[in-house]
This record gives structure tokens, sequence and C-alpha cells, in this order.
């Protein structure tokens, strides 16, 4: 038999390969923006140009008058002295109703160094989620690495949920809430942190605390390790946002000094270390994957292990869908999201 010759395998191996995305002039731009903005940034002796990052970050401040949508925001003060804060997102009463409404703490992503909740993605995407989910929403501006390593963007996620159970929301939030029905949300990095979050506190939440995790919602979480996926290697060049590089970057701005990917941090699911220990009251989870997310295997892997461990895992994919596509409306799969993370709320919100 012949043996092929490099070019023969390259071209092989570019015919595996997926042809880029089509996406909507808007969606590139942004796009194009945030991952010019990440490189300028990500500084190679691990420390971050947070000047140069401000210029692909567009902010935008809370709204205490209620938007088009009748969604009204305000920010709140946790813990000043870790500058740890959130902003919450309310509908109107009319618009509520009498009923308590559910609690949706959300942790934008962001390879846990980059983005905040001011961010203008991150605002728009957590006002569209107020509205659509009929939920009051807790949007987390948790501490950003490299400045904060592990486990502070855990510790801050922890520390929310107990000042939600023993202060509440701001007194000029006008609808009632159930913190019994408090449901953990994440895109990305944020989604990372909806794991490990709900894996503290159902292992060590106080007794007397009100706040009840009813589910968690892992929008195409950042896990990882020191192995290759299939998907990295294939979608490497090719997807737009995450690659190799910037997400080696991250982690390594993230975890504690000499850890590789393999920390419990970063890989969540078995196969170069123990499996984590998940306690009875662990919530039932809902995992979104794109498929043209290069971090998918590392989403299935996980919701496998939930599923392994007894636990319930709702497995949600989008063909295809790059990393982030949550964040531009105009895209369907984004409007077709919303209407199932409202169907797992409504599915579990009622049995907790």
């Amino acid at each position: 038999m012949e043996a092929k010759t490099s070019s023969q395998e390259a071209a092989a191996d570019n015919s595996t390969r997926p042809a880029p995305p089509a996406l909507p002039w808007s969606a590139r731009l942004q796009i194009f923006a945030l991952s010019a903005a990440t490189d300028l940034a990500q500084r190679r002796n691990g420390t971050v140009n947070r000047f140069l990052f401000k210029l692909g970050d567009r902010q935008t401040p809370a709204r205490p008058r209620p938007d088009a949508l009748g969604i009204r925001s305000t920010d709140l003060t946790v813990d000043a002295t870790r500058n740890l804060w959130a902003r919450v997102y309310s509908p109107a009463a009319e618009a509520a109703g009498a009923a308590p409404l559910p609690v949706v703490v959300y942790f934008h992503g962001g390879g846990l160094a980059f983005l905040s909740a001011s961010s203008l993605p991150v605002d728009g995407m957590c006002r569209r989620f107020c509205h659509e989910l009929g939920a009051v929403v807790v949007s987390v501006s948790y501490r950003l690495a490299p400045e904060h390593h592990y486990p502070a963007a855990y510790d801050d996620g922890e520390e929310v949920l107990r000042y939600l159970g023993a202060t509440g929301l701001p007194a000029d939030i006008s609808v009632p809430v159930d913190l019994s029905r408090c449901f953990l949300a994440g895109d990305s990095a944020g989604g990372n942190i909806v794991h490990h979050v709900a894996q503290r506190w159902t292992s060590s939440s106080p007794s007397n605390n009100p706040v009840r995790l009813a589910g968690i919602i892992l929008l195409q979480a950042y896990f990882g390790g020191e192995e290759r996926t299939e998907a990295e290697l294939r979608l490497e060049g090719v997807a737009p946002l995450v690659n190799m590089r910037r997400s080696d970057w991250s982690w390594r701005a993230f975890l504690p000094e000499g850890a590789d990917r393999n920390h419990p941090a970063a890989h969540v699911t078995g196969e170069a270390g123990p499996e984590p220990e998940l306690q009875e009251a662990f919530p039932p989870a809902m995992v979104v994957v794109g498929g043209l997310d290069p971090l998918q295997d590392w989403q299935r892997r996980y919701a496998a292990m939930l599923l392994r461990k007894g636990k319930a895992a709702r497995l949600v994919e989008f063909p295809d869908a790059i990393h982030a596509f949550y964040v531009f409306p105009e895209l369907p799969d984004a409007v077709k999201l919303v209407e199932e993370i409202k169907a797992f709320m409504d599915s579990y919100a009622s049995v907790h």
C-alpha cells in the first residue's frame, strides 16, 4: 500500500474540519472586538492589561427605571472589602403577579479572568433571562484571576448565597421571591463556578439558610484537563473565541502556582483523577453543549459523570452553536435556549 505524503495527510485532516460558522455581521463584529481585546490583554507573564481589555469590554450601568422589556436593575454590594457585588434584575410588579418568583444566581463567563456583571453582553443577556424566564436574576461580579487565584471565584459564589439567605434582596425590589427555588446558572467559566459552588453549598450550607438549590444550568461550561480532546483538536483555528492558547492561559492565571489542568478545579470528570464527591442534595443539572464549541467533549463528560453518580442531568445540544451563542439574541439558537431553560426550571421549581 502506498504511504500517504504529509500534504495528503494534511488534506485529509482538513477535509474532516468544519467550515467556519456563518454568523451575522453584528455577531462577527462583537466576536472580533472581544477576541482582539483578550489577546492584547493576556500578557506572557500571566498578568492582564486591564486598560487594553476595557477597549473591547463595553460597560453599562444599572437602570433603576424599567427598560423596554419592563426590567429594572440595581447594583448590590455583597462584601465591599473584596469588591464583591451583584446586579439584580427584576420585572415590574404588575407583570410579575402575586406569586413569589424563583431566583437565578448567574455567573458570567470570561475565562475566570475577564468581564463583569456590568459588561454590556452580560447585562443584555441577564435582562432577557429575567423577562423570558419569569425570575429575579442576581448576576454576580466575582473576583477575577490572575489577581485572585483559585478558589476566590468559588468563595465569592458561596458568599453571595450566604448573603441572600441572611440579608435578602434590596428593599427596592418590588416583587416577592422564593429562595427555596434558587437556580445557579452560568456560561463558560461561569458554568465551572456553578458546579463548584453547588458542590460546596450542598456539602456545608448553614441549616438555617433559606436558600435551596432547585437546579443548576451550565451553558457550555469551562472544564478541561491535560488531555487534548477530539473537539479541541478538530476545531482549533476554526471555532471563534475559544482556542487552546487562550484557554491554557486562563487556567494558568486561575489555578494555584505549579498546578496543571488536571487540578480538580478544571478537571471534574474523573479521567485523570477521582470524580468529585456529590452529596444527596446536589441539584438536577441542565448541561448545554454547542457543536462548534471546542469545549464540548468536556461538557458531555460532565453530564455523563453526573448520571454515573445517580444525579439528574439533562443534556441539551445545539449542533450548529458556537461558544457563547447565547450572547447574541439575533441567533435562532439563542431563542431556543431560553425556551429550554424555562422548561427545565418549570420542571424542577415545583419539586423543591
